[in-house]
């Protein structure tokens, strides 16, 4: 598993103009194909005059799943220029479609390949990226005399606490990088007097 990629901050879209054709990229985040699928269907729907709806899509956090149309325009011109932009970015988990409204002059392969590809990068620059990285997720269960302390400690310490829960002790969930359990594993048995107990879960990502 990649230690972490880059994903698209919100949805959104970014218009740029060639040779007066217009170029409206959308982006979107996707966490599976079907959703990528359905945002992509939902822009034709939209744009359902336009002379093309060109898209591409990375699913996955090691680029497992990607896929491209060049929806009219001539082959590898669109689609593939889109994809791989996102690629160079290092985007997962996202959909791109950009919708053309012909302005009456061509552009030729080179243009096309310009337009597209740049369209992406553009719509990406100006919505923002985020970074996920890797993390495992743990559980800490601790007194409910000492909870309190070791949450502010986490939270001083920048861990991300995802879960709380009270029963007859108090069951903390948080996401480690897997570098840092060693370190974290010693640190929680002096925090807690060796009280609290860690144990580690599946992984997951989460915000950088």
């Amino acid at each position: 598993m990649q230690d972490e990629y880059r994903t698209v901050a919100r949805a959104g879209v970014h218009e740029t103009e060639v040779n007066r054709s217009r170029f409206l990229c959308a982006l979107a985040p996707a966490a599976t194909e079907q959703e990528a699928q359905e945002f992509i269907a939902s822009v034709r729907k939209e744009h359902a005059d336009a002379s093309h709806n060109c898209w591409a899509y990375v699913i996955g956090a090691n680029a497992q799943v990607q896929k491209a149309s060049d929806d009219g325009e001539p082959g590898g011109t669109a689609g593939v220029p889109m994809l791989q932009m996102l690629l160079r970015r290092d985007m997962r988990y996202v959909v791109a479609v950009v919708t053309r409204y012909y302005g009456g002059v061509k552009l030729g392969a080179g243009g096309l390949i310009r337009a597209y590809g740049g369209s992406v990068g553009e719509a990406l620059d100006t919505l923002g990226t985020i970074t996920r990285r890797r993390f495992r997720l743990a559980t800490v269960t601790v007194d409910h005399q000492r909870a309190g302390k070791v949450q502010n400690d986490l939270r001083a310490t920048g861990r991300e606490v995802r879960d709380v829960r009270y029963g007859e002790a108090v069951t903390i969930e948080i996401g480690l990088p897997e570098a840092d359990v060693d370190a974290f594993r010693a640190w929680l048995a002096d925090t807690t007097a060796g009280t609290a107990v860690l144990e580690l879960g599946g992984e997951a990502y989460g915000d950088a």
